[in-house]
């Protein structure tokens, strides 16, 4: 079976963006390009190349280990959340 970018929750396609910038902010992959007025960002943040701040994160450009960072990072979190979650409701996950 092969991989898919759909997202099973459409609604969170904001949120994970946000995340991912902020991510790739933390680990210093952000680049700044000013502050951005106007832009059309629809598609920008599809293709990596203007985040909602202003910066500039050139996606096609990242090293494949630099990339799987800021995804294994976006998983690491997202499951840290569930577990909060699940464990705040008195389910275990073992």
């Amino acid at each position: 079976m092969g991989r898919s970018n759909q997202k099973v929750v459409p609604a969170s396609k904001h949120a994970l963006n946000q995340m991912k910038y902020e991510i790739a902010a933390e680990l210093g992959l952000m680049q700044s390009t000013g502050v951005v007025t106007g832009a059309d960002t629809e598609f920008g943040d599809e293709f990596g190349t203007v985040s909602a701040s202003g910066g500039h994160v050139p996606w096609s450009q990242l090293a494949t280990r630099d990339a799987g960072s800021v995804g294994g990072e976006i998983t690491r979190r997202l499951i840290k959340q569930a577990e909060s979650v699940l464990n705040g409701l008195g389910t275990s996950i073992h």
